[in-house]
């Protein structure tokens, strides 16, 4: 199995809900951003700018096991899978720093759509990059 690209993640107040653990839709948002961190910030921007390619979540899967809590240090583990030329799988469990039992487990699947939100085969960029860092 591949090794994951780990993004840290500090847990602030703002984080959190009343309860004073970490509000559901911002594992989201951890998710996104380590998902951006994979694939490459300047890519996606010259993906946008230049082809008019950018990604969709077609699906999204949450497995709550406990929540985060402010103050947590959190690490977001990220994969990535080629389902077909035109979806990538990422799978993200959410750990505390150094733990081996998952707080989150968050699949997201991508597909890449043109200027018009039409479906389009995955850039040839994205295919050797995953490839490369994620081999099956």
């Amino acid at each position: 199995m591949p090794e994951p690209h780990v993004t840290n993640v500090s847990i602030y107040y703002e984080d959190t809900d009343h309860s004073g653990l970490v509000y559901h839709a911002n594992y989201l948002k951890y998710a996104e951003r380590s998902r951006e961190h994979v694939l490459g910030r300047e890519s996606l921007v010259a993906l946008y700018r230049d082809e008019g390619v950018g990604f969709v979540v077609y699906k999204a899967e949450m497995v709550f096991r406990e929540g985060a809590r402010f103050g947590d240090e959190l690490e977001v583990r990220t994969t990535v899978e080629m389902a077909s030329t035109y979806r990538l799988i990422f799978r993200q469990p959410v750990f505390r720093r150094g733990g081996a039992t998952p707080l989150v487990e968050i699949l997201i699947e991508l597909v890449a759509v043109d200027a018009q939100n039409k479906l389009v085969r995955l850039p040839p960029t994205i295919q050797a990059m995953v490839a490369e860092r994620f081999p099956a």
